[in-house]
């Protein structure tokens, strides 16, 4: 079927679209210019056609500094370890072995030998020289190569070397050691060396915060924090001890490093740990930086420590020994138990039982304060001793003499008779010093007097710590050298009263109390 052409009457009009599409592009128009302006869209964009994630927004890089520590002059942690770590330094000691560890076992005894014969013998020993090292730190004092240790570091080492931070070495020489109070001194040839500041270490206080420096287990400058847990320890380590308690992490290979204040200052050398695994458990030890320092002043002055020595025995005042000298308990000090002959003490009139509570401007709370102080005396210098003798102060002034190489003290004869008093005395069986007791207790040939033999198991005696073989001095201050003298002093105890008792043990003179 052919198209049936529409007739021109019917055909749309050009006018009649051209309108309506006017009005609707111009609603659109309007429409898009209201919403740019009531900030529906982000001018300049697209509509999305799905939610835009928004962009991340860049973390603030702070330009701060670590907080503050008190006391500190506004040094944080951080600039306190900068400054203190380049003096830190790793210090590997040699010592050629001797082959000392195959005597006293079979492969030295002759007959063992012949057995097995020689030959057969050499593949099972040890070498004769073998090198042994030790690890451990050290601190630089002096720009020009002065490095403080401790003894046990290098003793007997047959070479020492020394590892900078900046991985510099030097062969040092050993200037001097000190066994009494662990430390030792080394001396490197350089100039110009970073160095840790001396800080007063009689200002430290417990609860500080301190820094521990130094190379455990061969790690190099490790730094660890902790607090001053206490102060004035004694821990068995040397022979003079005041040591810096502290739990900051201390492990093998830290002896000899640095112990620092919130100032970066040296407070104490890192000495020793008090540990049931071999690692660090808590507490650590370290020398005082005051100690420390007049150690190397010596050794590096004079090639030797010299202490200095007043001539008394001393012993811990406790409360039982405070009521029977008639000090007050609440007053601290320390009581004397002997006096050395050509002594300070002795010439100056100490007696024995008088209770030391001042030493040169210093109170003195414990026996191993007083030695410390004393040791620490320049010998010469005139010192003002405060004491309390028979419940009254009094003041003593002396000269402080170099100490002697050898303490040694004198101390009659023997009945052969035994004596065991009534009362708290019961429990003792005491006879006079002959030359068989002599041998048996280990005294000396000097040893004059009455010798405890026996003590009743669990009597008051043992609790109180009497032990065979001490020699009787004194009973409630009244001496006894003979069986005569001290069976009178016994006969005469007054009943039901505390019983003070001076005896001489290994060279020393303790006061001990027997309580009814």
């Amino acid at each position: 079927m052919d198209d049936v052409p529409i007739p021109p009457q019917q055909r749309p009009s050009m006018r009649s679209w051209i309108f309506p599409a006017l009005l609707v592009s111009a609603g659109v128009l309007i429409g898009i210019v209201l919403t740019s302006d009531l900030g529906w869209l982000p001018t300049g964009h697209a509509v999305p056609e799905s939610p835009a994630v928004p962009a991340p927004v860049p973390r603030p890089v702070s330009t701060a500094v670590q907080p503050t520590l008190p006391g500190a002059g506004g040094q944080s942690f951080v600039d306190v370890a900068k400054v203190v770590k380049p003096a830190v330094v790793n210090i590997f000691a040699t010592r050629n072995g001797s082959g000392e560890e195959s005597k006293g076992t079979p492969f030295e005894d002759p007959f063992f030998r012949r057995f097995f014969g020689e030959e057969w013998m050499k593949r099972f020993e040890a070498p004769k020289e073998r090198k042994q090292q030790g690890l451990g730190s050290g601190v630089i004092v002096d720009a020009n190569g002065l490095i403080i240790t401790n003894n046990h570091v290098v003793n007997k080492a047959d070479e020492i070397k020394v590892f900078l931070s900046d991985k510099r070495e030097f062969k040092a020489k050993l200037v001097g050691t000190d066994a009494k109070t662990d430390v030792a001194v080394l001396k490197i040839e350089a100039t110009g060396l970073p160095t840790v500041a001396w800080a007063d270490s009689d200002k430290l206080e417990v609860g500080e915060f301190v820094l521990a420096v130094g190379n455990p287990f061969g790690l190099t400058q490790t730094v660890t924090l902790g607090i001053v847990s206490a102060l004035g320890r004694a821990a068995g380590i040397a022979e003079y001890e005041d040591f810096i308690q502290t739990d900051a992490a201390i492990n093998p290979g830290n002896s000899g490093g640095a112990l620092v204040n919130v100032r970066g200052e040296l407070v104490g050398i890192n000495t020793a740990i008090y540990s049931q695994s071999g690692g660090n458990m808590g507490i650590g030890f370290a020398v005082p930086s005051n100690m420390a320092h007049s150690i190397m002043d010596q050794l590096v002055q004079h090639g030797k420590v010299v202490r200095g020595w007043l001539g008394v025995s001393i012993q811990e005042l406790t409360p039982e020994l405070s009521s029977q000298f008639g000090v007050p308990k609440e007053v601290k000090g320390v009581l004397v138990s002997d006096i050395m002959d050509d002594s300070p003490a002795k010439k100056t009139g100490f007696e024995r039982g008088d209770v030391i509570v001042e030493y040169d401007g210093k109170p003195m709370d414990s026996p191993a304060h007083l030695r410390n102080a004393v040791a620490q005396t320049v010998v010469g210098k005139k010192v003002t001793v405060r004491i309390i003798r028979e419940k009254k102060p009094k003041s003593i002034d002396l000269v402080i003499a170099e100490q002697p190489k050898n303490l040694s003290q004198v101390g009659g004869e023997d009945s052969g008779e035994s004596v065991a008093p009534a009362g708290l005395l019961s429990d003792i069986e005491v006879r006079e010093v002959n030359s068989e007791l002599a041998g048996r207790y280990g005294l000396k040939s000097s040893d004059r007097g009455i010798v405890v033999v026996r003590i009743k198991p669990g009597s008051q005696a043992e609790e109180a710590g009497v032990r065979e073989g001490d020699l009787v001095l004194e009973v409630n201050r009244k001496s006894v050298g003979t069986l005569k003298s001290y069976e009178h002093v016994a006969a005469n105890l007054p009943k039901d009263q505390a019983v003070l008792l001076l005896l001489k043990r290994q060279g020393r003179a303790i006061y001990l109390t027997l309580r009814p």
